[in-house]
């Protein structure tokens, strides 16, 4: 303890300094209160807690830590996936040294698959909820429970489209669970709690505030995401967020880093859509969702004032799928959905998540609008295919909406085509996917990947904007009609002649 003449000797110290003695004073109580009272050392604030912070979280912890587990999860990379060099014309010593970098690959072999996560019971049967890129492909799961006990573990079921997966331990033990809240409600600002096993440490417990609600993260369609500031790592996946009481109100999936660790923003599933999901995989093994059968994309400035809209909203259908749900109600290229039983579509994610939020078999109302004119198409929803069936029937569609005008294979732009020459993503534009050989718009100077952005000085975003394009310059009695054309040297004007036959 610093004496009162050495304190007085330290008359040229900083104010930092004197402010961590009295930090100190707070730290370690004085003994002696009259020493204290001839110093006269008071100390800056009152120490307190705010109001709905805990002293502590060690109860909290303590009670749901044994629900918590580590998953180890094993299997067999698929070695179609195992890319190796060419070393075909290699001269032999890089060859010989890539052999012993890339042999396995190079010969085929099978690598085994390892990952690590966490989870937790939601029943006192053993079933465990963790995230789907835990588990998935796995051949063995083995979950280690708090104090040192380990079982095997099987899939109940697997759900791509959430990140979630259920897991089963079949022994005759009655295991320690928390509850998957169905109904949670909390704020931004509210405190957290994640307990995982981030970097194959074991039970660690982290605590943060929630930062933000809602956040639609990458790919994920079908739910937004809680961001939360309580640290998350690598090894933290599948592991539960609590709040103060103990109920889980998300399932810890991502997290943000440029470095591979924590820098204060990670993101968990929200409790109510997990238990849904979670309830589905229970009882079926798997999620059923809605399927319409359409292509949509939103309704941008450019699409609205092509259509004649007074405003942006609601989701386009760019292409119908043969045979699908869509189909069989009426719907048809360029509708546009403005209402589902009755509630506004904000857009196409908000139509996707919608529909997917329905069951297979039923019936739904649409609100479109259509030519002008606004009208009410019922579907009965169908069961939503594979993600490998859905890319095959996209691509079927897509082909179907491709059309061919002067020659041109053209077809609506999509994201990476954006990418590709610089767009803003509120532009919209016809790809020319492919070009007949000695067609007009060769002749001058079109290519394949070109992108055109205006005919007759109308924006377009399907081949049926290019064709109502073409149909009024002729209706005006104009012989040509002007492209905007975006190429890889820049935006330039191509005029093509319009002939009799040309569509």
């Amino acid at each position: 303890m610093i004496s009162v003449d050495r304190m007085r000797r330290l008359g040229g110290v900083s104010l930092l300094a004197l402010s961590t003695v009295a930090a100190a004073s707070l730290a370690f109580p004085i003994q002696n209160s009259a020493f204290a009272q001839e110093t006269e050392i008071r100390p800056p604030f009152a120490a307190a807690v705010p109001d709905g912070a805990p002293m502590s979280f060690a109860d909290l912890i303590e009670t749901v830590s044994p629900a918590v587990v580590t998953i180890q999860a094993s299997g067999s990379a698929d070695p179609s996936a195992l890319v190796g060099p060419d070393m075909e014309g290699m001269p032999p010593q890089f060859r010989e040294w890539l052999e012993r970098q890339f042999g396995d690959q190079q010969r085929g072999r099978v690598q085994p698959r390892r990952s690590l996560g966490s989870g937790f019971f939601i029943d006192a049967e053993g079933h465990i909820v963790t995230n789907n890129h835990v588990v998935a492909g796995a051949d063995e799961i083995t979950v280690g429970l708090s104090d040192g006990t380990e079982y095997d573990a099987r899939i109940v079921g697997l759900d791509e489209q959430t990140d979630l997966a259920l897991l089963k331990v079949d022994a005759d033990v009655e295991f320690p669970f928390v509850t998957l809240e169905d109904d949670a409600n909390y704020r931004v600002g509210d405190w957290v709690v994640a307990v995982g096993n981030p970097f194959g440490l074991g039970g660690t417990a982290t605590a943060g505030i929630i930062s933000a609600i809602g956040r639609p993260i990458g790919n994920a369609t079908y739910n937004d995401f809680i961001q939360v500031d309580a640290p998350i790592n690598r090894g933290n996946s599948g592991g539960p967020t609590f709040d103060l009481s103990g109920n889980v109100i998300g399932v810890n999936s991502q997290i943000f880093s440029p470095t591979g660790g924590n820098v204060g923003i990670g993101f968990a599933i929200p409790s109510d859509v997990a238990s849904r999901i979670i309830d589905q995989l229970k009882n079926d093994g798997r999620v059923a969702r809605g399927w319409l059968g359409v292509s949509i994309q939103n309704v941008t400035d450019d699409i609205a004032e092509a259509l004649g809209l007074e405003q942006t909203g609601g989701a386009i259908v760019s292409s119908i799928v043969s045979d699908s749900p869509a189909a069989q109600a009426g719907f048809e290229r360029e509708d546009v959905v403005l209402e589902i039983n009755g509630e506004e579509v904000e857009g196409s994610r908000d139509l996707t998540r919608r529909v997917g939020a329905f069951s297979a078999g039923e019936e739904v109302r649409f609100r479109v609008l259509r030519d002008g004119r606004e009208r009410t198409l019922r579907v009965t929803l169908g069961d939503r295919p594979s993600e490998d069936d859905l890319n095959s029937m996209q691509n079927e569609g897509q082909a179907e909406a491709e059309a061919s005008y002067f020659g041109m294979q053209l077809m609506p732009m999509s994201d990476e085509d954006r990418e590709r020459y610089g767009i803003d993503a509120g532009t919209s534009g016809l790809v020319v996917d492919t070009l007949e050989r000695g067609s007009e718009p060769a002749q001058k100077g079109i290519t394949s990947g070109d992108i055109i952005l205006e005919a007759g000085g109308t924006p377009l975003a399907t081949p049926e904007d290019f064709r109502n394009a073409v149909a009024g310059a002729r209706e005006d009695g104009r012989s040509a009609i002007l492209l905007l054309v975006e190429t890889r040297g820049g935006q330039r004007y191509v005029a093509l002649q319009l002939g009799e036959d040309e569509e």
